[in-house]
């Protein structure tokens, strides 16, 4: 495979393209094979787990794949349908290398490769993605030694297994929930997962579909949640739960179908993380609200702060033994799952926080909302550096301001905070703001916008 027909689909975290035409099943022999080439040089374990989503084009591509790795001798274990949680789940468990067949909460015409190292350690552009793709690229050497072999093995019951032995709700209240996921993984693991508890439990768009017939399976934007807030009402549920496509995220909807602010379930979850390990520390990204921050101190615990990025909070646990980590997109990631994220151990957390609690969910949730945010807003700008240090300048002789660039520019006052950061892929300026009234949060965001947009 000459380098001049490979395509730019390499990204930060992950492989994404469009089928067909960047992402086929020969770049994914390809791409199997230059990952058995470099889990050789990093003297992995030889043996490749491989998961797929329910996208259409996910097996012909996870086929090719796996015959990429065994032509170089290594072997592969198929576990099939999976969320992405779950193959972290494998690759922890059975502690070798895995890769996951899945293009997320993007639409229907693209799909991806998400890969990881033994004990489901992620690879990134900075930990071994640049090299993989420079091994499809030069093409890798035929090996004339054996062929590996291909098995394969069903490790659902085993992944929800897991998941009930980190957060018990076995002892909940009965609870009415429903969860949408989006024709997502999560139609295949939600039932498995919540079967044979306290809940009455009602399923939106269960069924697989990678057309996404219903709406996109990325519950971060405010209009794929509008069917489940509706639903929520409808049936009077206590919790409305939304997955994204590979089920590695999840979000919640209050009893009055209101959206929860992903901070708020940071915050509870590090209250019941430090509960079970006093004095522990706790990541959180520097967009979530300061409420999460305050929270983390309050019970004993160290607070983190972090860049935003699934690599940068990974690195972070790592190094620092944090027991768990959030952020605002909704990704939850728990030291004793392999410091992986999973949608379905913070959806256990909620519900099992909820079931044992006496109130709604509003009401348990009312402590850790503090602060009035913005949301994330994107501007088109020029020259993203230029804008940041004309808003610096702006603040950074006032009293009581502190000023960081740990992502982008963070600017901090006495009660209320506000970031710009540049996307890394696009000419935007992302800004999120939060004060402790909605007066002065709207006064800051006017503030920034109007230089930023002019």
């Amino acid at each position: 495979m000459g380098s001049n027909v490979i395509p730019n689909i390499f990204k930060a975290y992950d492989i994404r393209g469009l089928v067909g035409t960047e992402l086929t099943p020969d770049f994914s022999f390809a791409t199997g094979a230059a990952f058995a080439r470099f889990i050789i040089q990093e003297r992995e374990p030889g043996t490749i787990v491989v998961g797929e989503d329910m996208r259409p084009s996910s097996p012909q591509l996870a086929d090719a794949f796996s015959a990429g790795v065994t032509s170089l001798g290594l072997d592969v274990i198929r576990i099939g349908l999976a969320s992405t949680d779950m193959l972290y789940f494998a690759a922890g468990k059975l502690n070798m290398p895995g890769a996951m067949f899945t293009a997320s909460h993007n639409p229907a015409e693209y799909n991806g490769i998400k890969l990881c190292l033994s004990g489901a350690r992620p690879i990134g552009k900075e930990s071994g993605l640049v090299t993989i793709e420079n091994f499809v690229r030069s093409g890798s050497p035929v090996s004339f030694g054996n062929v590996g072999k291909e098995s394969e093995r069903n490790l659902l019951a085993d992944y929800v297994q897991h998941l009930h032995m980190l957060v018990d709700v076995s002892d909940i209240r009965k609870l009415k929930i429903v969860i949408d996921a989006g024709n997502g993984m999560a139609g295949y693991t939600a039932p498995a997962i919540f079967e044979g508890l306290n809940l009455e439990i009602i399923p939106m768009y269960f069924e697989l579909d990678g057309s996404f017939p219903n709406h996109e399976a990325n519950p971060i934007d405010a209009k794929n949640l509008k069917d489940l807030q509706k639903a929520v009402k409808k049936h009077g549920a206590d919790i409305g739960l939304a997955f994204d496509g590979d089920a590695d995220r999840c979000f919640l909807v209050d009893e009055n179908g209101e959206t929860v602010n992903p901070s708020d379930l940071t915050a509870l979850i590090a209250e019941r993380e430090l509960k079970k390990h006093p004095g522990s520390s706790i990541i959180y990204n520097l967009i979530s609200s300061r409420s999460v921050a305050e929270v983390i101190e309050e019970n004993g615990g160290t607070a983190l702060r972090s860049r935003v990025g699934h690599s940068y909070i990974k690195a972070m646990m790592a190094q620092s033994g944090a027991i768990f980590g959030g952020e605002h997109s909704g990704h939850f990631y728990f030291k004793d799952f392999w410091r992986a994220d999973s949608g379905a151990l913070a959806a256990l957390h909620a519900i099992s926080a909820l079931g044992t609690s006496k109130g709604s969910l509003s009401k348990l949730l009312k402590p850790y909302q503090r602060y009035f945010s913005s949301g994330e807003i994107n501007s088109e700008v020029k020259d993203a550096q230029k804008s940041m240090s004309i808003i610096e300048q702006k603040y950074v002789d006032l009293d009581k301001v502190t000023i960081d660039h740990l992502d982008g520019l963070t600017v901090n006052g006495d009660s209320w905070w506000f970031n710009l950061r540049p996307s890394n892929t696009e000419p935007l300026l992302r800004l999120n703001v939060e004060a402790k009234t909605l007066a002065r949060m709207e006064k800051i965001k006017e503030e920034v916008l109007a230089t930023v947009r002019k």
